[in-house]
């Protein structure tokens, strides 16, 4: 999945020091990142490779690597380099540099989010001990947000239900599981449950944690289970939620070409295993 980067370690603590050249900088356009291309991998600016205007924001670190971010005005050109979206680092390697992207662009968001005070309408300004944004006015203090959000594979002995979005409301159009957020009360089993329900119209039982991942490009901590159909199979599809469901053998499943996503992860585990984890 996107968060495994082999022998590299994350370390989200916050822990920032004196930029130096060095160090590793992302630097953003609006939602868009700076990267380099060649031969079908990716690389990063410095902090001392621009001659830039403004101070670097800490983010986090990978290895003995501190990475920051920093913005530039629209009309500033890099020669050689290029400005990506998000969904260009679901498949850009290496992978850790991949990861370090998609989860910069997460806490840039954040901020860009964040610049005014809901409570007074004070200006946010960027707290020196944590990752956090503190209120000039009122001093309220405000932490990234992460949503949960489940997702599930239906079994049905030998079958495995497989989805896709409508269109009009998803850009994602490739096959899926049933997913949704978690709402205020809602165990995640709970949830699993009602999405199930409110998706294909089907009742679930035995429902059992397979495992989670962070998923920057939504805000989300996606958490995956495995459950079985519970009484009748006929699915009634959330016609604005879904374009397709169907119940595949395991023989019928299309093989995954990309595992950095959870859903792809458990529809191969599905396919070539047959069983969920314990």
């Amino acid at each position: 999945m996107i968060q495994d980067i082999g022998s590299h370690t994350y370390t989200v603590a916050f822990e920032p020091s004196e930029p130096t050249n060095d160090d590793i900088l992302l630097i953003f356009k609006g939602n868009s990142v700076l990267v380099f291309e060649e031969d079908g991998r990716i690389w990063f600016p410095t902090v001392g490779g621009f001659d830039l205007m403004g101070e670097p924001v800490f983010l986090f670190r990978i290895d003995d690597a501190d990475i920051y971010m920093q913005d530039v005005d629209a009309e500033l050109e890099f020669e050689g380099w290029k400005f990506v979206p998000p969904e260009y680092f679901r498949d850009a390697l290496p992978a850790w540099k991949a990861f370090a992207a998609i989860t910069a662009v997460q806490l840039h968001r954040w901020y860009d989010n964040n610049c005014f005070c809901s409570r007074c309408g004070g200006r946010m300004l960027l707290s020196r001990e944590e990752r956090a944004l503190v209120c000039d006015t009122c001093g309220r203090t405000i932490y990234p947000s992460i949503a949960p959000c489940v997702i599930v594979a239906v079994t049905n002995g030998d079958k495995l239900l497989m989805t896709k979005y409508n269109p009009k409301n998803h850009k994602y159009t490739r096959y899926a599981l049933i997913a949704g957020y978690n709402e205020i009360g809602e165990t995640l089993e709970d949830t699993v449950r009602r999405e199930v329900m409110e998706e294909v119209g089907l009742k679930v039982k035995n429902i059992r944690y397979f495992g989670n991942q962070p998923w920057a490009f939504t805000d989300t901590l996606l958490v995956g289970f495995f459950c079985e159909l519970d009484g009748n199979d006929q699915i009634t599809i959330d016609q604005d939620e879904l374009s397709f469901a169907q119940w595949f053998t395991r023989d019928e499943i299309p093989k995954m070409t990309s595992m950095i996503s959870l859903t792809n992860t458990m529809i191969e585990h599905f396919r070539t295993e047959g069983r969920s984890r314990q």
